[in-house]
Order: C-alpha cells, then sequence, then structure tokens
C-alpha cells in the first residue's frame, strides 16, 4: 500500500513542477513580444517618431535624420499592420537629434 502512495505523490509532485515551469515559460515569452520601440544603440544621436491615424506607431534611432526618420516609419508601418490600424497612413510627425 505504501508503495502505491509514493508512485502516485511523486508523478503529482512531478506534474506539478512541470505545470509551473510551462507557467513560468509561457509568461517570459509573451512579455518578449511586446516591445514596440528600438532602444538606442551606442553612437545614435538622432531620433523620429511616426505615427498612423489609427493603431500603434514607431519610435527608432539613428546615426542621422534620415536615417531615424526611415527606421521609424518602417516600424509604424509594421506596428500599424499588426494592431488593426491604418499602416498606409503613417506619417513621422517627430525627428529631432541629441546635441
Amino acid at each position: 500500500m505504501t508503495g502505491k502512495t509514493a508512485r502516485r505523490c511523486s508523478s503529482w509532485g512531478l506534474l506539478s513542477l512541470l505545470a509551473i515551469n510551462l507557467a513560468l515559460t509561457a509568461g517570459c515569452t509573451g512579455k518578449a513580444s511586446t516591445a514596440h520601440y528600438s532602444t538606442s544603440s551606442i553612437g545614435d544621436s538622432c531620433y523620429a517618431k511616426a505615427l498612423p491615424t489609427a493603431g500603434d506607431g514607431g519610435l527608432a534611432w539613428g546615426s542621422n535624420l534620415n536615417m531615424a526618420r526611415k527606421k521609424s516609419l518602417d516600424n509604424c508601418i509594421r506596428y500599424a499592420g499588426r494592431s488593426g490600424g491604418t499602416p498606409n497612413t503613417c506619417k513621422v510627425v517627430l525627428a529631432e537629434c541629441k546635441n
């Protein structure tokens, strides 16, 4: 009787550890996919933000204003399409360089 009880307890323990591991893994992977904005690379001093009329926009850094504008427009088109917005209405609304 004690052999069956020990096996039953160990299988429940193993299943519990597996469920906890899967829950933690799923929680970590969901957070990584929600990042919409790129971070500044070392040496990039210019940034730009592009927004559509509906949906998510894009922020990007670049070594010059033209590069930052292009990257932010590309990000805006990508994110607006994913969020059900209007990617064909993306426009750069802010572009500056840090001193």
